[in-house]
């Protein structure tokens, strides 16, 4: 039985951070399904389309990371892929709550859905989409901590280079 993980998020934009979890979690499932939430609440820089052409550039020498969206909860969603693991990176303490309630939350409503928490590797401790959105937004030097793509659609986005 092939071991897959559920790696969520919003990935507003992908960051090597992200790519650091994935690699590692690589390392204990044989497939790892990166799941983009949909969440109307939410109103992101980048379109659905434009996260997953993303991530489809950043992740193409993985051969065992497959791409999708998702709606509801996610418990729902990882036992409709048959995946028994929901993958989470985590920075820092501060993400430790809120990781540790929705675990628990997701346990109460699927007992057979397990999380794993993979701490983040230093060099990515301080990384965030929502920083790197932040940075870039003011023409801060983004490079390394996003793949090129991201980059480059980043400073399309906020008018550094021409879209053309």
């Amino acid at each position: 039985m092939k071991r897959v993980a559920i790696y969520p998020g919003s990935f507003d934009p992908v960051t090597n951070g992200h790519i650091d979890i994935l690699e590692r979690g690589l390392k204990l499932f044989d497939k790892i399904i990166v799941a983009i939430l949909l969440n109307p609440g939410k109103d992101p820089l980048f379109t659905v389309e434009e996260r997953i052409h993303m991530l489809k550039i950043s992740l193409k020498k993985f051969d065992t990371i497959e791409i999708d969206t998702f709606s509801g909860l996610l418990v729902d969603y990882a036992a409709k892929k048959k995946s028994h693991a929901i993958l989470r990176g985590m920075r820092a303490v501060s993400d430790f709550e809120y990781e540790f309630q929705l675990a628990l939350m997701n346990r109460r409503l699927n007992r057979e859905i397990q999380t794993v928490f993979l701490m983040t590797g230093l060099r990515w401790i301080f990384t965030s989409s929502s920083i790197i959105k932040e940075a870039a937004r003011f023409g801060g030097n983004i490079n390394g901590m996003v793949p090129p793509v991201v980059n480059h659609k980043l400073k399309e986005k906020f008018g550094f280079i021409n879209s053309k």
